[in-house]
């Protein structure tokens, strides 16, 4: 890694942390470059079953794109692979957790909104900025699925921040906690995924999107091309077979 972003391994969770807390872990070129990085990493290691994405310090997860960096370089459209984006230049069957550990402002939000789960410290802010620095946020677009469509609007048109809380009643976040505690929990959530079926997991995170994706019956139809190599697995047998002799099951990922 180059400093910018490091990455650790927990047993089987890895996090790959923003360490710009300087500059509010703004997205310049070394951080953007560094997440890059570390998606492809965690993607090839073996021994991550989960990923866990936070910033350094207690004051932001990402403040969003470096300003400074972006007048220096009169930086206009950026380009697709300008932040990664999970789904759009990065994909991952893993599941990937935000541990949202202060604001989380326009790229910062993009990463937040692109994680499967997310956790937040209380003292954690979520906004779109871009409208209150002339700039553009089309990565946005999946915000009116996520959430109320009138709620998207007002996030997207006021660029102003919602609290940890109101981003949870949305749906935006899947836990709140003290900020002491968002590691913890984070780890926790992460460890409870990655004692699962991994075949499971997989076909599992394909199948929350595919209605968004397609229509009903449509999506059921791939849901069910999806789940079969998982029920003609061995784990779909570990796993019974574990029940049955009161122990824990030891997945293959076959």
């Amino acid at each position: 890694m180059n400093g910018a972003t490091t990455y650790e391994l927990h047993g089987e969770v890895a996090w790959l942390t923003i360490n710009r807390p300087e500059a509010r872990n703004a997205l310049n070129k070394a951080v953007r470059e560094g997440l890059f990085e570390g998606f492809r990493r965690f993607n090839d290691d073996e021994a991550a079953r989960v990923l866990v994405l936070t910033g350094a310090g207690e004051k932001a997860f990402c403040a969003g794109g470096d300003l400074v960096e972006m007048a220096e370089t009169a930086l206009e459209i950026p380009p697709v692979d300008f932040v990664p984006q999970l789904g759009r230049n990065i994909h991952s069957d893993k599941v990937i957790i935000a541990a949202v550990n202060g604001v989380a402002y326009a790229g910062g939000f993009l990463l937040a909104q692109n994680c499967d789960l997310v956790v937040a410290a209380e003292s954690a802010r979520f906004a779109i900025t871009e409208v209150k620095v002339g700039r553009g946020s089309p990565w946005a677009a999946p915000l009116s699925w996520l959430i109320p469509p009138k709620v998207a609007m007002e996030i997207l048109v006021t660029g102003e921040p919602i609290s940890a809380s109101r981003a949870y009643e949305l749906g935006l976040v899947n836990k709140v906690v003290p900020g002491q505690d968002l590691k913890e929990a984070a780890q926790q959530l992460a460890e409870t995924i990655a004692a699962n079926a991994p075949l499971s997991v997989i076909a599992a995170k394909r199948t929350a999107r595919l209605i968004a994706e397609m229509p009903l019956g449509e999506a059921f139809q791939e849901a069910e091309r999806i789940w079969a190599p998982v029920y003609l697995s061995a784990d779909a047998k570990e796993g019974p077979r574990a029940f049955s002799e009161k122990r824990r099951p030891h997945w293959s990922g076959k």
